[in-house]
């Protein structure tokens, strides 16, 4: 996964609540934010250095007591390879005093999320605070690398047959994918029922031909028709956030 500067943080989800995982994860990604899941929070200290100025919510109501929460949450923000981070908090419990201290005392920058409130108000709190703090740059769209995915392909009908190629990454906008031979065509030539292999996942679409990208040979930018069914979306939205998952689960730290 490439990294781009100045395109907007990372969120990560510490121990995040089933509920966030299986619905509010869908909505982030559809709303152009990069988001991932963290299972271990000494992992996710670890994440926090490799890509300062990230932003973090944290489930506290998992894993751990109270004094050590805020112990660990406190050590994030003294130390000096992660005081840059955003931190905010994941929680059912509605204690005022509790609230207070990570509000008010440890003041910390993206809240308190109350999860009583029902997923789509907690959703709404934490995209207003996404957007507060800039969190997805100047980019429209999250774009995966899928490159070594030998299930992410693409077929194309054409006069001379079907073109077959590996897509090297997509987003909801299009895909970039190499081909071992492609016909001569103009910039915007509309291409028709056009078929993808996602892993499980398989679309079969419209889309426009843009050209060909300059760093590599044979490479082709194609993107998708607007009016793209919502079921093809939903597809696309969630291998990306396959794609963005198993990148940070393998990286390093």
């Amino acid at each position: 996964m490439e990294e781009n500067k100045g395109d907007g943080k990372k969120i990560f989800l510490l121990y995040p609540q089933s509920v966030i995982q299986q619905d509010m994860l869908d909505i982030l990604i559809m709303a152009g934010y990069e988001t991932y899941i963290i299972l271990d929070a000494e992992r996710a200290k670890k994440l926090l250095t490799k890509f300062p100025g990230s932003i973090m919510y944290i489930n506290i109501d998992e894993r751990f007591k109270e004094k050590e929460w805020e112990k660990y949450i406190r050590g994030i923000m003294e130390d000096e390879a992660t005081k840059d981070s955003m931190l905010g908090i994941l929680s059912y419990n509605q204690d005022k005093a509790l609230m207070k201290k990570y509000l008010m005392d440890l003041a910390l920058p993206c809240g308190y999320v109350q999860l009583k409130l029902g997923i789509k108000e907690s959703t709404k709190i934490i995209l207003g605070a996404l957007e507060a703090t800039e969190a997805r740059g100047r980019r429209k769209f999250i774009r995966a690398d899928c490159e070594d995915d030998l299930n992410a392909t693409i077929n194309i009908k054409s006069g001379s047959g079907f073109m077959n190629g590996k897509i090297l990454d997509i987003s909801s906008a299009g895909i970039a994918a190499k081909f071992d031979k492609f016909e001569n065509l103009a910039s915007n030539t509309m291409l028709y029922d056009i078929q993808l292999k996602l892993r499980t996942g398989l679309i079969r679409t419209d889309m426009i031909y843009m050209g060909k990208r300059m760093d590599r040979h044979h490479v082709y930018i194609l993107l998708f028709e607007p009016k793209m069914t919502q079921e093809n979306k939903l597809t696309i939205y969630r291998y990306v956030k396959s794609c963005l998952q198993k990148y940070i689960d393998t990286i390093k730290v």
